[in-house]
C-alpha cells in the first residue's frame, strides 16, 4: 500500500471503528508512549538491558505499526499529504547532506 492509502485507511477506520480521532494533544501523547515501547523493546535486544519477566521482542513489528498509525492520525488530522511532506524531506536531505556523511571519518 501506498502512504497516501495508508492514510485514507486509517481515515476510513478511524470513522468506522474509532468514532472520532482524539485530539491532537492526546494523539502526540499516545505517540510517544508507542516510541517508549519500541525503545524499551530496542533497549533489551539490542543494549545491555535484559527483559523483564515475561516481555520479549516478539511485539517490535507491532510497536512500530502502532507508531505508524499514530503518526497518520496526526497527520491526517493537521491535513499533513505524508507522501509530499517525505518527498520534501528527502530533497532537504540530499541537498544538506550529500557529503555529509561520506566524509564523515567517524563513519568509516
Amino acid at each position: 500500500m501506498t502512504i497516501k492509502e495508508a492514510q485514507e485507511i486509517v481515515d476510513k477506520w478511524i470513522s468506522n471503528h474509532g468514532v472520532r480521532y482524539f485530539n491532537e494533544m492526546t494523539n502526540l501523547a499516545i505517540l510517544v508512549e508507542e516510541v517508549g515501547e519500541v525503545a524499551r523493546i530496542i533497549s533489551r535486544t539490542y543494549g545491555e538491558q535484559s527483559f523483564k519477566k515475561g516481555e520479549n521482542a516478539d511485539k517490535l513489528a507491532d510497536e512500530f505499526a502502532d507508531i505508524l498509525f499514530v503518526l497518520i492520525c496526526l497527520a491526517n488530522q493537521t491535513h499533513i499529504d505524508l507522501t509530499d511532506a517525505l518527498k520534501k524531506n528527502l530533497e532537504k536531505k540530499t541537498l544538506r547532506d550529500n557529503l555529509r556523511h561520506k566524509d564523515n571519518p567517524k563513519l568509516k
